[in-house]
């Protein structure tokens, strides 16, 4: 199915250098509001704790909640509304999370009906302590970064049949990760270290492919991240499944560009590598726009209808598909240009 005519040659190389300060200026914002927030607010999973989510029959307030949740020494529990105003539904999360707190349930919501006088149902207790939310933040970490070596070691094997030095490479690099992860450095700044050191390793053995489409999925990545900041959501597994879908979604775009691409360099070799570029680019965008289009309907259906508990998931799809998008066609192709300028 043809969206656009054939031939429309939109000049989206010629524009690069926009696009590069519209990005740089979204990764800082992002970076920024991590730095303020000192990192996404982590949820349950990753912080620790206990979360509580109840619903009332009829309206109350949080000062109720919060009064009756004094009564059991956890008045210091943030609480916030669940989901639309008319469920009367609430999360209460606590940064007690012993197991040995026997009748929970029943104790809550003994306080909180006779505290609103307002019968309650407690609708699902989740409790994961300190070492166990520790441990799941550096797994995600991990999964992520070793997601972009293999991606890496992918594309460069597809599209510059470089699969022993870039196998070679992503093995090197993850073993030196595990090994220093052994001697407990910091996780977060273990990763940033690695992954600013392989981008270098990167350049060096001229994976050029791959080194647009991990710049291009870091660059998603960040900026999801950076939202998720920037509106004060919480950061939870089910976050990192988006991510890792994200990464996907994104590197898939990417690769049909790339592979019109690598075709259009053999069919036209003698036209300067900006107008292949284009091409190129034009050639696919209608397929871009069609696939992306109809991703972003299923995921705005899930966003507005899909309930509380499916709402930041599909929060993250619904920003890392626009940004992916975005990337596929002003990030990953245009770093191209940048080989061509480092042989000149």
């Amino acid at each position: 199915m043809q969206f656009i005519k054939p031939g429309i040659n939109i000049d989206f190389i010629g524009k690069r250098k926009i696009a590069f300060v519209l990005s740089l200026a979204m990764i800082l914002i992002s970076i920024g509001s991590l730095l303020i927030n000192k990192g996404p607010r982590y949820g349950i999973d990753f912080a620790g704790g206990t979360l509580v989510q109840v619903k009332f029959e009829s309206s109350v307030t949080i000062d109720q909640i919060k009064s009756g949740l004094a009564t059991m020494e956890l008045a210091a529990s943030a609480v916030q509304q669940f989901g639309q105003a008319h469920d009367h539904e609430y999360l209460i999360r606590t940064d007690a999370a012993d197991p040995a707190m026997e009748g929970l349930s029943e104790n809550i919501e003994k306080s909180l009906k006779e505290a609103t006088h307002v019968p309650v149902e407690i609708r699902r207790v989740e409790m994961v302590g300190p070492q166990v939310g520790q441990d799941l933040r550096e797994k995600a970490l991990f999964a992520m970064f070793y997601a972009l070596l293999l991606i890496t070691v992918y594309i460069s094997g597809r599209f510059e049949l470089k699969w022993a030095i870039s196998g070679i490479v992503a093995a090197a690099i993850m073993g030196a990760v595990y090994l220093l992860s052994l001697f407990h450095v910091s996780v977060p700044f273990l990763m940033l270290a690695a992954l600013i050191v392989s981008l270098v390793i990167f350049w060096f053995f001229e994976f050029k492919y791959a080194m647009g489409a991990i710049v291009a999925l870091i660059h998603d990545v960040t900026i999801t991240v950076g939202m998720f900041s920037i509106f004060d959501k919480e950061f939870t597994l089910p976050i990192i499944a988006a991510l890792l879908t994200i990464i996907g979604y994104s590197l898939n775009d990417t690769i049909i560009v790339f592979d019109r691409i690598r075709e259009n360099l053999r069919k036209y070799h003698k036209e300067p590598l900006g107008t292949i570029l284009n091409k190129s680019i034009n050639e696919t965008l209608s397929r871009t726009i069609l696939t992306s289009g109809t991703t972003l309907i299923v995921v705005v259906a899930l966003f507005i209808l899909g309930g509380g508990i499916i709402h930041d998931f599909s929060f993250a799809l619904l920003v890392g598909i626009l940004v992916g998008t975005y990337s596929s066609i002003f990030v990953a192709s245009p770093i191209l240009m940048a080989w061509q300028t480092r042989r000149k």
